[in-house]
């Protein structure tokens, strides 16, 4: 009997929220208004990291690769490993990358700031966290395709 009261309150409820749904004339969706604040991940500083990146590590040497929807960490001795299932979160000024990794949970956090590999005189322009399970990694991080070299 209580399933057949709730059917009539759930589809008046759907209706309810459809009638409320903001549409432009001709269907499509409404445009928010010019006052609307941007939603949180398009905001500028958020937009910075929506692109590939790399991150390196020395002692001991390491690299991220974060492309699309992965992340590879790759070291001196194989194998590789690839966290799937990566999403992407601005929280704070840092530019967050979660996956599952062989089990284990990958964040990867990147900040804007200057930071060295301690091991050159390149100047990278992220400084890079990697956490995987209990290990964490730290270094330095830039966008794809523009990898600092020497001399500059």
């Amino acid at each position: 009997m209580r399933a057949i009261v709730a059917l009539p309150l759930t589809l008046a409820a759907l209706l309810l929220a459809a009638c409320n749904a903001q549409e432009a004339p001709g269907g499509s969706d409404a445009v928010p208004p010019a006052d609307a604040p941007p939603p949180a991940a398009e905001t500028p500083a958020a937009a910075e990291f929506k692109t590939d990146f790399g991150l390196r590590g020395t002692e001991p040497f390491w690299s991220v690769d974060i492309k699309g929807g992965e992340m590879t960490l790759t070291r001196p001795e194989p194998p590789a490993v690839k966290a799937t299932g990566v999403t992407f979160a601005y929280i704070d000024g840092h530019g967050v990358w979660t996956g599952q990794a062989d089990g284990k949970l990958m964040v990867a956090t990147l900040t804007k700031g200057d930071c060295s590999d301690g091991m050159s005189d390149l100047k990278y322009p992220y400084v890079a966290e990697v956490k995987l399970g209990a290990e964490t990694l730290k270094g330095c991080g830039f966008k794809a395709g523009e990898q600092p070299k020497e001399g500059e």
